[in-house]
């Protein structure tokens, strides 16, 4: 009851600018599932919003992250957009699992020493646990703009570990915006997956 009476209390509390952010990034999402070129679009505006309000509430590398996505809302558009009328068609791939496990042990190297840097050198909240969802999100937006089908898998474990972060930080609305995620990002590998076995014509476990 005290979650419920907290989370009401957190949308009504909730500004505005919040509520757009929440909208625009529920646009983005299931834009992206469906492979829409405005997807992008809605994630610039969105991020700029959360880039001004995680700066406030001194999660800074939240701040930071969303700077970058704003970056790489622009480089997706671009990327998708040379690839879309009169040119073939970004088309979904698939990496290795070796390439994954190169990934996740570099990304998780330069989270810690992030996470170090941020704990002691700043005024940073969870500064580790900051860290880590901040430079796996880095390396999944990148992977989202190349339309690499594993990173439905990164958001789940990223949107998942970015929950407690938003409840510590009474984030409701913002905590309840991410529970969405996880459960769209599912939906999304599973219709990315769908979508990459009928062009290659051969099943994932064959890669």
């Amino acid at each position: 009851m005290d979650f419920i009476n907290q989370t009401l209390a957190g949308f009504t509390a909730m500004s505005h600018w919040e509520y757009i952010a929440v909208a625009l990034s529920m646009t983005y999402l299931l834009l992206a599932i469906k492979e829409n070129l405005w997807c992008w679009p809605a994630a610039f505006f969105s991020t700029l919003i959360y880039t001004i309000m995680y700066w406030n509430g001194a999660l800074l590398m939240e701040s930071l992250l969303h700077f970058y996505y704003m970056y790489m809302a622009v480089y997706g558009w671009l990327a998708w957009r040379r690839s879309g009328v009169g040119k073939q068609e970004l088309a979904i791939t698939s990496w290795r699992v070796s390439q994954h496990i190169g990934i996740i042990s570099i990304t998780s190297l330069v989270a810690i020493i992030l996470g170090y840097i941020m704990t002691n050198y700043t005024h940073a909240d969870f500064a580790y646990l900051d860290s880590f969802t901040t430079c796996f999100a880095v390396v999944t937006t990148y992977l989202v703009a190349k339309k690499v089908l594993e990173n439905w898998l990164y958001w789940i474990v990223i949107d998942a570990a970015s929950m407690y972060l938003y409840y510590e930080k009474g984030y409701y609305p913002t905590l309840a915006l991410f529970i969405f995620y996880t459960l769209m990002a599912a939906w999304g590998f599973k219709t990315w997956y769908e979508e990459y076995e009928q062009e290659q014509a051969k099943p994932l476990a064959q890669l």
